[in-house]
């Protein structure tokens, strides 16, 4: 799907682009016939699952008072994967539904064979396969039915005339009696004009209206094997929370070794010093007090830049400014930080929770620190606005371009800790520039 069309959706749009109304091209497209095929093997199919779920688990059950029933009924989940694997593929052939695999079961424990049994029984997964084939049973006799009877008697009576001459003579009539009694001498005969006309009336009617039902059991198929057979959505979800739990987990790891690192290399360090410069400025007060002042002097100095860095710990941590006036000060005084002139524009109804004021806030800081180092521009904005229930925010420069969520960038940890909150995060730079970089955040968390 290069085109970022699936299959279906480019045959649709190519129907449409024809010159005959749809309601005449559809009993002769191949979306009909596919369909159609796939409704005929509904049939042997669902009779293949039904009959395997029903005796395996039947069997499965009665054997349950010994440990033989529970491999058995392992068995019979397990045959049932293999039957919705067969059906994603009869789907993704005929139907051209993309339905992605659920993936294996995840074992629980290390209890061996044990731990494999319960997994595969505890299996919501297994267990909509189940579902699928006891449900596709009665819906594969109906479809196939109904998708037989279609084709038979629709092209059957549009084509009646040119059939009629197989059926031979009986008491004086000659075609097909449609009801009557045995002696022929009562009932209705199909082979007047009059009656011919009518067959072909019917026979087209029900041509031209069978596509349409075909494709509606068609969709129905569709709902049922994205439905039961493909992966949980839930289970995608908590896969989903898990990973952004991890991400969560290894950027507060970051930002405390990040904290430690400052305060050991940075503030910790100067006021070491500071104290060892006092203790020595104690002593030459009482042998020189001019040099002890100077060493005072010296000192208080060092006290000013170790508040300085205290200070940009701390809103580093969390900006004092941010909870006290928002983001529009906040923004305003990181942008004043920036090596290029930068216009910021904020325009919200409200503030958001302070969770995500505090992620948009680091965000931006980031993408400015970025067009510092980075990115050779001469000028940026900063643009943030609400759109619904989510927040939007857009960095954009004049330099070079070439950023790139990939290859393990300063990028990609942003968009690690966005996603974590369900933001995403859009890099727009191609070579040359300008560069756009857009974070979206939920409203709320």
């Amino acid at each position: 799907m290069a085109d970022g069309f699936s299959p279906l959706e480019r045959e649709r749009g190519d129907a449409r682009e024809h010159l005959l109304p749809a309601a005449l091209r559809a009993p002769f497209e191949a979306r009909t016939w596919r369909e159609f095929g796939y409704l005929l093997l509904n049939l042997p199919m669902a009779v293949v699952g039904f009959v395997w779920t029903v005796t395996m688990l039947s069997v499965g059950a009665g054997l349950l008072i010994t440990f033989v029933g529970l491999p058995v009924l392992a068995l019979a989940l397990g045959g049932c994967r293999a039957i919705g694997a067969v059906e994603r593929a009869r789907a993704r052939s005929l139907l051209w539904l993309e339905v992605d695999e659920p993936g294996p079961v995840a074992r629980r424990g290390r209890g061996g064979l044990l731990s494999r049994l319960g997994a595969q029984l505890g299996s919501g997964v297994n267990w909509r396969h189940v579902i699928y084939t006891l449900v596709h049973f009665p819906w594969g006799i109906f479809t196939f039915s109904v998708a037989i009877s279609l084709f038979t008697y629709g092209w059957g009576l549009l084509t009646y005339p040119l059939w009629r001459w197989v059926f031979p003579v009986y008491f004086g009539q000659d075609g097909l009696q449609v009801y009557g009694s045995a002696d022929g001498h009562h009932g209705w005969w199909l082979h007047t004009p009059a009656d011919m006309v009518l067959c072909v009336v019917a026979g087209g009617t029900l041509v031209l209206a069978g596509p349409w039902m075909i494709r509606g059991m068609a969709h129905v198929d569709r709902i049922l094997v994205s439905g039961l057979l493909g992966p949980s959505r839930l289970a995608d979800r908590v896969t989903e929370l898990e990973s952004d739990r991890g991400a969560v987990f290894d950027t507060a790891a970051a930002d405390l070794r990040r904290i430690e690192r400052d305060l050991h290399d940075g503030a910790q360090a100067r006021l070491v010093a500071l104290a060892m410069d006092l203790g020595l400025a104690k002593e030459k007060l009482l042998e020189d007090p001019e040099a002890g002042a100077a060493m005072v002097d010296e000192a208080h100095s060092e006290v000013k830049i170790a508040l300085q860095e205290l200070r940009d710990l701390a809103r580093g941590i969390h900006p004092a400014i941010l909870t006290d006036r928002g983001l529009d000060a906040a923004l305003s005084v990181v942008a004043t930080r920036c090596t290029v002139p930068v216009s910021v524009t904020v325009e919200l109804p409200a503030r958001p929770v302070p969770a995500i004021e505090g992620i948009a806030y680091f965000t931006v800081s980031e993408l400015l620190q970025n067009v510092s180092k980075h990115s050779g521009a001469s000028r940026a904005t900063v643009d943030v606005w609400q759109v619904e229930d989510r927040l939007m925010l857009q960095v954009s420069d004049n330099g070079r371009g070439g950023a790139s969520l990939s290859g393990g960038s300063g990028l990609a940890g942003l968009a690690e800790r966005l996603d974590s909150v369900d933001g995403v995060l859009v890099v727009d730079s191609p070579a040359g520039g300008p560069t756009r970089v857009t974070a979206e955040l939920p409203w709320r968390v």
